[in-house]
C-alpha cells in the first residue's frame, strides 16, 4: 500500500549488506509514476558542468571536484553537492559560489571554529562545518536552497598519498554526479621522477564506457583524460539518467633500479620510496582466528568460508599455519602449527567446511588462545629464526562473551604478543567496531581493513591476504646522517611485502649538504642485508621547475602527511593521558600549519561581506513582490568536515520532553534533578519569565487519546517564545513554526529546511527533527520535534524543548527552569536501597526542605529521537514539591505569550 516506503526500505537494507532473499513486486503505474516524478527532478535541477582535476607529483595526489548547477524550476530548489573523499585523504580546502557571491573556507582548531561557527549562525549569517562518517570513503555532502534561475558552483581539494599495494598504485576517484551533465571531465596528470613503468584505467565504470578514456604516456609523465558527451553519459539512448555512477580508477607503477630505494630530495624535505623486488620470501607462521558467532549466519560466513579456501591453497610448503574459530567457546582444528602440505591444506578445508555460526563473540580469549601457540612454538623452537609470524582475525562485531571492555583486550593482546607478532584485522559488515580493530592492529604492528557484507566478500578478503602473504624482509631500519637530517618519520618496520612499499620522509639541510646518503639494513631469506642509496640533493630541481603541473610543495606535504598520520596512531595507543594530550598539541600545531583538516581541526565556511544577504527574510506574499531589503534565501545544512568528536553531551542541559518530564542540570554540583508534571491538558505551563531580558517561554499541553493505568500522560503540544524587546514571538506546534513581527507573519512546516532571520533572532529549522533558536550570543533554544506513527493507539505527536544553563537570564528570571537559572545549593546525602533495587533513594536538602528522591533514568532525544539517550538523575516526587518554588500550579499562565504574576 505503500510503495514508496518499501522500496526505501528495501534499498537501505541492500545497503547495509543484510543477507536476506527479496523479491520485489511493483505495479505499472508506480513505476510509471516513479520514473515520471525522477524525470521531473532531474530537469529542476541542471548540471551543466562536473569536472575533476587530480595531479599525482610523486605519490601525492592533489584533487579538485567542482560542480556547476542551476535551479531550473520555477520555485526554491534544494541543491546538493555530495562527493566522496577517500579515507585517510585531508581536505583542505572548499568553495561555493552563489550567483557571484563567493563562501571561501578557513581552517581552525575546532573549539574555536564551533565558537566563530555559533556567532555567524547568531548574526544571520551562512556558515558551516563538514563531518565525516567511518567507512572506506568519507561522505562530504553540502545542501543548498536557492531561488529559481540561480546558477551555483561548488568546489573541493583534498590531497592525499596513493599507497602501493599489489604491484600497483590505484588513484580512486568517485564519480557519482547523479545526473546527467552538459560537460563532464575527469583530468588526471601524473609525474614520477623514478619514470613511470606502465599507465592503465581498468573498466570500473563498466563497459558502457568503452574506449572514451585517452592515456598518453611518457617516459616519466602521463596524462588520464575521460570526457563522455551527453550522450554518451546516458544509460540508454532516450533515458535521462546517468550511467555515471562508481569510481574512475587509474592504476600504474614506477620503474625501479635502486634495490636500496629511491631518495627524493626537493625544497628542504627528502622522500625515501623503499620497494625492492626479486627477493626470495621469507616462511611465515600464519593463525587464521576466525569468528563464527550467531551474526556471521547466512552470506558472510558463506563468503567468509570459500575466500579461506582459496586462501589456504595459496600457502608455501615452508609455511606453518593453524586455525582457530570462536564464538562464546574457542575452537582449535590444531592445538599447534602445522607444515602447510597439500594432506594439512585439504584437512583444513574439510575443517572449514562444517562450520555453523551460531553463539556470542569472545574476541579475547580467541586471541589470547592464538598468541599462546605461536608464543609456545617460538619458545619450543619450533618456528625458522628467519620466518615472519602473524595472526588474522576475521570478525563482524563487538565481543558480547568474556572480557567485553575493549581497552582491556587491548592490553591483554599486546602483553601477550610482546614485539614478536602481527596481528592483521578484518572486520567484516557495517556493524563491526572498526576503530576497536585498527587500534588493535596498529597496537601489535599490523593493519586493518573493513570488509563489506556482500556478494564480494570473499575477493575482498582474498584481496587483503595478498597484500600480506608474501614477507620480503623484516626487521627493516632506515638510517641517515644526523648532522644533516631531522624530524625523520617513523624509520623502523617490523615486516615488508611483497608488492607494497615503505615511505620515509624528513627535513633535511640542503644549503650545507651536497649529497644525502641513506643506508637500509634488513633480514631476507638467506641473508642480512645493507643497502646504500647516493643522492644529489639538488638533482631534481631541475626536473621540477621545468613542469607546470608538478606541486613544488610535493615532498613537504607528503613529510605531512605521514607525519600526522603516524601522531594519530601514536596517539591511540598512547600509555598515559599526559603523553595524549601532547601528541594531541603537535596534531593539531601540524593541522594548522598546513592548512588540513584531522580530528582536531574543523574547516570553517563563510562569507565575510554578503552572508546576510543569502539569509534575508522571504516576502510573507509572493504575489506582494520583494519585501524591504534582499530576499534572497539561501540555507546551508553542512554536515561537512571531519570533525569527529562524540556527540553532544546528554547532561549539560535544561530539558522538557515526553510526559513532561523536567531535568534540570546544575552546573556547580555536577547533578541531574528531575520531576514531572501532573497537570491537565491544555495548561500552559511557564518555563521562562524574564522580565530583564524580556524574554518568555511557555509551553501548553496537550493529552494522550487515551489514559494508560488510571492516568492520562500530557505533552507539550504547542511551544511559544515572546521576546519583548524585540517585538517577537514565536509559536511552534507539531505542524509548522510561525515568526510573528506585529502584522507580519511568516511560517515553516516541518517538511522544510531552513532559516529565518528578524531582528538579529535566527530560527533554524531542521526537516521532521528540530528547530533552534538562537538570539544573537546571549542565548539559545531548542525544540525536538517527536512523531508517532499515523493512528497510533495511544500516543500524539508532541513536542521536546531543551535549554542550555549557560543561556545569559537575569537575575529576575523565573519559571519551572527559569528560576534555576540562579543555581540553589543542593545537599544529597543518606543514600540507602529502594524498593526497586537499581533506584536507590536519598535524602535531598533544598532551599529549606528535606526532601526524599530516587536515583532513576529519564530520557535526552536529541542524539536519538527514537530511543532517546538514558540520562541519571535524581527524581523529586509530588510534581517537584520541595524543589521548585511553591506549588506547580504557580506556573500555570493564561496565554501562550504571557509573563509569570510577580512572586
Amino acid at each position: 500500500k505503500q510503495p514508496t516506503v518499501c522500496i526505501m526500505l528495501f534499498i537501505q537494507l541492500l545497503l547495509e549488506g543484510e543477507e536476506y532473499e527479496y523479491i520485489l513486486y511493483l505495479c505499472p503505474k508506480f513505476i510509471e509514476s516513479f520514473c515520471q516524478l525522477q524525470v521531473e527532478d532531474d530537469d529542476k535541477i541542471g548540471l551543466y558542468s562536473y569536472k575533476v582535476q587530480s595531479t599525482i607529483t610523486s605519490r601525492l595526489a592533489n584533487t579538485m571536484i567542482q560542480a556547476k548547477m542551476v535551479n531550473n524550476a520555477k520555485r526554491s530548489q534544494h541543491i546538493v553537492f555530495d562527493v566522496q573523499v577517500p579515507k585517510g585523504a585531508f581536505i583542505d580546502n572548499f568553495t561555493m559560489d552563489v550567483n557571484g557571491i563567493t563562501f571561501t573556507s578557513s581552517i581552525r582548531e575546532k573549539s574555536e571554529a564551533r565558537r566563530m561557527y555559533s556567532q555567524a549562525k547568531a548574526k544571520g549569517k551562512a556558515a558551516g562545518i563538514v563531518r565525516s562518517n567511518a567507512l572506506d570513503m568519507e561522505n562530504f555532502k553540502t545542501e543548498v536552497n536557492v531561488p529559481p534561475g540561480t546558477r551555483i558552483q561548488f568546489e573541493l581539494h583534498y590531497q592525499e598519498m596513493i599507497r602501493r599495494k599489489l604491484s600497483s598504485y590505484e588513484h580512486v576517484i568517485s564519480m557519482k554526479p547523479g545526473r546527467l551533465a552538459k560537460h563532464m571531465e575527469v583530468d588526471v596528470r601524473i609525474i614520477e621522477p623514478q619514470g613511470l613503468r606502465y599507465v592503465h584505467v581498468p573498466n570500473s565504470l563498466g563497459d558502457h564506457f568503452n574506449g572514451i578514456t585517452t592515456i598518453s604516456k611518457g617516459e616519466k609523465k602521463a596524462h588520464v583524460s575521460f570526457k563522455p558527451t551527453m550522450a554518451q553519459q546516458r544509460k540508454c539512448p532516450t533515458c535521462s539518467s546517468t550511467a555515471v555512477d562508481g569510481n574512475f580508477v587509474v592504476q600504474y607503477d614506477v620503474n625501479r633500479e635502486n634495490t636500496g630505494g629511491e631518495l627524493e630530495i626537493f625544497n628542504g624535505y627528502f622522500i625515501h620510496f623503499f620497494a625492492p623486488e626479486n627477493l626470495d620470501p621469507l616462511p611465515k607462521n600464519i593463525l587464521f582466528v576466525i569468528d563464527v558467532s550467531g551474526s556471521m549466519w547466512g552470506l558472510k560466513m558463506k563468503q567468509t568460508i570459500e575466500a579461506m579456501k582459496a586462501i589456504l591453497s595459496e600457502l608455501r610448503a615452508a609455511d606453518q599455519f593453524s586455525l582457530i574459530d570462536f564464538n562464546h567457546n574457542v575452537r582449535c582444528w590444531r592445538d599447534n602449527l602445522v607444515s602447510a602440505t597439500p594432506v594439512q591444506v585439504e584437512d583444513a578445508k574439510k575443517y572449514i567446511q562444517t562450520i555453523h555460526p551460531n553463539g556470542g563473540t569472545n574476541i579475547n580469549e580467541a586471541l589470547l588462545r592464538a598468541t599462546f601457540i605461536l608464543n609456545e612454538a617460538q619458545n619450543l623452537g619450533m618456528l625458522d629464526p628467519n620466518s615472519v609470524s602473524m595472526i588474522v582475525l576475521v570478525s563482524d562485531g563487538d565481543p558480547t562473551v568474556g572480557e567485553l571492555k575493549l581497552t582491556t583486550i587491548q592490553k591483554n593482546v599486546k602483553q601477550s604478543i610482546k614485539d614478536e607478532f602481527s596481528l592483521f584485522c578484518l572486520g567484516i559488515g557495517f556493524d563491526v567496531d572498526y576503530d576497536f580493530l585498527q587500534r588493535i592492529a596498529t597496537d601489535n604492528r599490523g593493519m586493518a581493513q573493513r570488509i563489506f557484507g556482500n556478494q564480494e566478500t570473499s575477493a575482498q578478503m582474498k584481496k587483503f591476504y595478498n597484500q600480506v602473504s608474501t614477507p620480503l624482509l623484516k626487521k627493516i631500519q632506515f638510517n641517515y646522517p644526523q648532522e644533516s637530517v631531522s624530524d625523520v618519520t617513523q624509520s623502523s618496520f617490523h615486516n615488508y611485502f611483497g608488492g607494497s612499499e615503505i615511505v620515509v620522509a624528513g627535513k633535511v639541510d640542503t644549503e650545507n649538504l651536497q649529497h644525502l646518503e641513506s643506508i637500509v639494513t634488513a633480514t631476507a631469506a638467506n641473508a642480512e642485508l645493507v643497502m646504500e642509496t647516493l643522492r644529489d640533493v639538488e638533482e631534481l630541481d631541475g626536473f621540477m621547475k621545468k613542469d607546470k603541473y608538478a606541486d613544488p610543495e610535493f615532498t613537504k606535504k607528503l613529510w605531512a602527511y605521514l607525519t600526522v598520520n603516524q601522531m594519530l596512531a601514536e596517539r591511540n595507543t598512547a600509555p598515559t593521558a599526559a603523553l595524549k594530550r601532547n601528541i594531541t598539541k603537535s596534531i593539531l600545531q601540524m593541522s594548522l600549519d598546513h592548512h588540513i583538516v584531522t580530528p582536531f581541526t574543523a574547516m570553517l565556511i563563510e562569507n565575510s561581506e554578503k552572508d546576510e544577504i543569502m539569509l534575508a527574510d522571504q516576502p510573507k506574499d509572493p504575489r506582494r513582490g520583494c519585501c524591504s531589503g534582499q530576499c534572497l534565501s539561501l540555507s546551508i545544512t553542512l554536515p561537512l568536515i571531519f570533525d569527529l568528536s562524540p556527540p553532544v553531551s546528554a547532561v549539560s542541559i535544561n530539558r522538557v520532553d515526553n510526559d513532561p518530564h523536567f531535568i534540570i542540570y546544575l552546573p556547580k554540583s555536577q547533578r541531574n534533578i528531575c520531576f514531572n508534571i501532573n497537570s491537565e491538558p491544555g495548561d500552559i505551563l511557564n518555563l521562562v519569565s524574564d522580565r530583564g531580558t524580556g524574554v518568555v517561554v511557555n509551553g501548553q499541553l496537550i493529552g494522550a487519546k487515551k489514559a494508560e493505568n488510571k492516568k492520562l500522560d500530557t505533552y507539550f503540544g504547542k511551544i511559544g517564545f515572546y521576546f519583548k524587546n524585540k517585538g517577537l514571538k514565536v509559536e511552534i506546534n507539531t505542524e509548522k513554526i510561525t515568526l510573528k513581527d506585529g502584522s507580519y507573519s511568516i511560517a515553516l512546516t516541518w517538511s522544510d529546511t531552513g532559516h529565518i532571520i528578524r531582528k538579529q533572532l535566527l530560527i533554524s529549522v531542521k526537516k521532521e527533527s528540530n528547530v533552534t533558536i538562537t538570539v544573537g550570543e546571549e542565548m539559545s533554544f531548542m525544540v525536538l520535534l517527536h512523531r508517532v506513527w499515523k493512528n497510533h493507539p495511544v500516543n500524539v505527536d508532541f513536542l521536546g524543548i531543551y535549554i542550555p544553563p549557560e543561556n545569559q537570564l537575569s537575575p529576575e528570571a523565573h519559571g519551572l527552569i527559569g528560576q534555576f537559572a540562579s543555581e540553589p545549593e543542593v545537599y544529597i546525602h543518606h543514600q540507602r536501597p529502594g524498593q526497586i533495587p537499581e533506584k536507590p533513594q536519598a535524602t535531598m536538602e533544598v532551599k529549606g526542605n528535606k526532601l526524599t528522591v530516587t536515583r532513576g533514568l529519564q530520557k535526552d532525544y536529541r542524539t536519538d529521537r527514537v530511543y532517546g539517550t538514558n540520562v541519571q538523575c535524581w527524581f523529586v516526587h509530588n510534581s517537584g514539591k520541595g524543589f521548585i518554588d511553591g506549588h506547580y500550579k504557580d506556573y500555570l499562565v493564561p496565554h501562550l505569550y504571557s509573563f509569570l504574576k510577580k512572586p
